[in-house]
This record gives structure tokens, sequence and C-alpha cells, in this order.
């Protein structure tokens, strides 16, 4: 089954709902790939990085309420076994980000550049907008730091990236996380393990009836629609 991840690297909840996929995959004996897909929640440029309190405090409603929204969050990241430093968070541009990602996949590191940038930002308050920082971190996770900081000052993976965030909206994502399923079933949200537990089990039944063999000749069934999965069943 393929899992994919639509997400963006500035967005707690899509730390949080990675790691409860984890957790949920644990217990998940079918074979699972997961490709993660772009999305930009700003894509407005960074000129210069400012504290995430202060960027965030006017669509919040004020310092004090971005406050109490970054405390329950951090209490939700903590239960899955994540540390979030909303204090020490810097506003960025992600699109280099997601470049890197794009990278990282052709190289066999998506899932270890994704967490990289995570923590990043989240914990350990970098940048995740600025290039050399992103070559750093990208030698962190065993990529070759040059050629990453050559490979971001150049255009390659712009117009693929774009076309991805393109291709989300075209599919109607509006928010994040979101996980599509067998390329037919989505789920909204940081969903509980056992949540997305179920999901995978639903999503794992009707794919297999699905790929009943049929004898030659006998004209297949009309393609699923496309649907959408909620809490813990998935509609047609």
């Amino acid at each position: 089954m393929e899992i994919e991840i639509y997400s963006d690297v500035v967005c707690p909840w899509c730390y949080i709902g990675k790691r409860r996929l984890e957790q949920a995959l644990e217990s998940y004996d079918g074979e699972v790939t997961i490709r993660f897909r772009p999305f930009q929640l700003d894509p407005q440029p960074v000129h210069k990085p400012e504290p995430l309190v202060d960027a965030l405090a006017a669509k919040f409603g004020g310092p004090e309420r971005a406050r109490q929204i970054f405390e329950h969050t951090t209490g939700a990241a903590a239960q899955s076994g994540l540390t979030l430093h909303f204090d020490h968070a810097v506003s960025a541009n992600t699109f280099d980000a997601h470049r890197l990602v794009w990278f990282a996949t052709s190289r066999g590191r998506a899932a270890e550049m994704i967490d990289a940038l995570y923590q990043a930002h989240f914990t350990d308050g970098v940048d995740v907008g600025s290039r050399s920082a992103l070559a750093t971190l990208a030698g962190g996770v065993g990529l070759d730091e040059t050629e990453v900081r050559e490979f971001l000052d150049s255009s390659a993976g712009v117009a693929e990236v774009r076309g991805e965030l393109d291709a989300a909206r075209e599919l109607g994502v509006t928010s994040v996380p979101t996980f599509v399923f067998a390329g037919k079933y989505a789920v909204t949200g940081a969903q509980e393990p056992e949540t997305l537990r179920s999901v995978l089990d639903e999503v794992s039944r009707r794919e297999a009836a699905d790929a009943v063999i049929r004898p030659v000749g006998e004209p297949s069934g009309a393609a699923p629609k496309a649907g959408e999965c909620a809490d813990d069943s998935c509609a047609v």
C-alpha cells in the first residue's frame, strides 16, 4: 500500500501526524511505501526571519492566544514522544525545504530528511528557509553537504516541486497533514494511532476485495470512486 503524506515542515500537526502514523504502522503487517508530498501553509517570502510567536500572533488573535495554542500543541506532541520549543522557532518560507526533501527522496533519505527538518524548526530553532542551514541539515542525514548546497543554488527541482504543489491544490488538499491511502482514501488531520490503524485495516480489506481475479473476458466492475476516510472509517 502506498501512503502519500501531504505536509509542511513548519506544521506541528504534520510532525505529530507523521509520528502517529509510524506508531500505527508498528503493529501493521502489510507492506507500505510512504511518499512525502509538499504543501505550503504560507508561500509568501520571508525576508527576515522573526520569532514564530510574533509572526503568528496576529493570525491567532494576539501573543497570549498564540502561546495558549502552542502550549496545547506542545502537550499533544509530548504524548507522541516529540519535543517542541515554539519559543525557539522562527518563521520561514519552506519552498527550498521541500526541494531538499525532493532531492533526498532521490537518494533514499526522505524520511530522515523530513525528521531532521521538523526537529530543526520546532526543537532547535533553526531557520529552515536558509540554504546554508538546509545544507548543514542534509549533511547530518548522510547527504553530501556541498552537493546539496549546489543543488539549492540551482534551479533543479523547482519545476517539480511547484508541479506537486499545484497538484495538491487541484486534488483539493487545503489543510495538512493529509494522508492518502492507496491513492483513493484521504484522512485529514493528525489522527490518533488507533484511528490510523483502523484505516490501514479498512483500506487493506477494500483493496484486497477489489483485486479479486476475474475470468478472461468478464467485464470488470467500475473502478471505485475516490473517497475520504474520517476518524475510524472510510466512506466511498
